[in-house]
């Protein structure tokens, strides 16, 4: 993909519609996070958000996405796994840490976001990890008003990250969102100040800091899709998708 020319400025109306996709994206997430706890299946989530989003007109942007065919309309990625975790048999427990990420398409809009929590009582280490994943997603959100480069947003996420003592993920990026799940501009996680695609009101970002403990590096598992920190250590995702607007910040994804 071109992704400085794959960028698709968004009118009024149609920030409306990427609005109302990102609240049912959000009502499904919410009732999967409500549904966390220990002997829970992962597959179990997944009929969860399936459920809501398809009783309410949406469909499961994530599922038959991708070669191969990605075949869930959720990921659920349980403590080394970063992202892409395909739900099945899997039972939750005490302890671990649950990263769910979801994408809903509703009239012809995607609304793409992500969260992590734990399972019952975490090590504080884990505690940790996930405040400041969700924080950094805050930073970079804080950066994207016009005058800002994508540079900018990835720095703000990397200089925070890091500060905290672990690591952003250099494979897998944020990236633009709207009528496909996957448009310009690309934000990775790290970056230069200055330097990227400037900002422009109407461009809607999926903003998604993905941090490791012990390593930025990663690996595919055999499925294809599973991503786990090479080391084995914990991770963490959080996402919005966010509109740059004239004034502050819009996330599309809240409920």
């Amino acid at each position: 993909m071109n992704w400085e020319r794959n960028i698709v400025i968004k009118s009024k109306p149609e920030l409306e519609r990427m609005r109302a996709a990102g609240r049912l994206n959000a009502r499904a997430l919410e009732a999967v996070k409500n549904a966390i706890q220990p002997d829970v299946t992962t597959a179990e989530l997944n009929a969860i958000a399936d459920e809501i989003i398809r009783k309410q007109g949406g469909v499961p942007v994530f599922k038959g996405y991708g070669h191969p065919p990605y075949p869930a309309s959720i990921c659920v990625s349980i403590n080394e796994v970063l992202v892409h975790g395909i739900p099945g048999k899997r039972k939750l427990k005490e302890g671990d840490i649950v990263s769910v990420d979801c994408g809903t398409l509703l009239d012809g809009f995607v609304g793409d976001a992500a969260f992590t929590v734990g399972v019952g009582e975490i090590s504080p280490q884990a505690q940790h990890l996930l405040q400041v994943t969700e924080q950094a997603l805050y930073v970079g959100i804080a950066m994207m008003h016009p005058g800002s480069r994508t540079g900018d947003v990835s720095a703000a996420i990397q200089k925070f990250v890091e500060g905290q003592g672990y690591y952003v993920t250099r494979e897998y990026t944020g990236h633009g969102v709207g009528r496909q799940m996957h448009e310009g501009p690309q934000v990775p996680n790290y970056g230069t100040p200055g330097r990227g695609v400037p900002l422009r009101p109407g461009m809607t970002i999926a903003l998604e800091p993905m941090v490791l403990v012990g390593t930025p590096q990663t690996r595919v598992l055999a499925d294809q899709w599973t991503v786990v920190s090479a080391d084995g250590s914990l991770t963490a995702h959080f996402e919005h998708s966010v509109a740059v607007t004239e004034d502050e910040p819009l996330i599309l994804t809240l409920p």
